[in-house]
């Protein structure tokens, strides 16, 4: 089935939050117990200051969501709306930043189908158009594999408090653009 992307509107919030509650629910399994995932809710979600900012893709295969994803030219690293404490709007600079690769989710029913390649390409191909030569992103365990597959490399892992007592284990990853 043919993926197509566009910028997401706030017309697709709830679309986009049940995507991303159905992602962190099921393929986070495996890679965390049932505690980080209860946690993983909390730390993870939409920013929708990527949408206002332009910045955040929704991929679609025959009309429906298969995953979403953006790149933001502001300091937060990870962390929905609800993160308050995770949040920094300040804006980066090109020329001594890294942009950030943000909220990247896909519908388990799309899994290993292409769609965080297609996320991953559009948003390196934006932050680089927007003169950006370097990225970074909080990667999931489960997500991983996709980052190193695309060149990202480990900086620090972390341990994400949630609200339930429970950790989510986090991976900081970088890469440089255009090489």
């Amino acid at each position: 089935m043919p993926l197509c992307h566009r910028l997401a509107q706030p017309s697709d919030l709830d679309a986009l939050r049940a995507v991303m509650a159905l992602a962190i629910a099921e393929l986070q399994k495996g890679f965390l117990d049932d505690a980080q995932i209860a946690a993983s809710h909390a730390v993870m979600g939409l920013d929708t200051q990527l949408i206002a900012d332009g910045t955040y893709f929704v991929i679609e295969a025959d009309g429906q969501i298969a995953g979403c994803g953006g790149w933001s030219h502001r300091a937060t690293l990870y962390g929905g709306d609800h993160a308050a404490a995770l949040r920094d709007p300040a804006l980066l600079s090109p020329t001594t930043d890294a942009a950030r690769i943000r909220a990247m989710y896909t519908h388990p029913d799309f899994a290993r189908q292409g769609v965080g390649r297609m996320v991953m390409a559009l948003c390196e191909a934006a932050a680089q158009q927007a003169g950006f030569t370097r990225t970074e992103l909080m990667a999931t365990l489960s997500g991983e594999p996709l980052y190193r597959a695309s060149g990202y490399i480990p900086i620090e892992r972390v341990n994400a408090p949630g609200p339930n007592g429970a950790s989510v284990p986090l991976i900081r990853m970088g890469k440089q653009l255009g090489g």
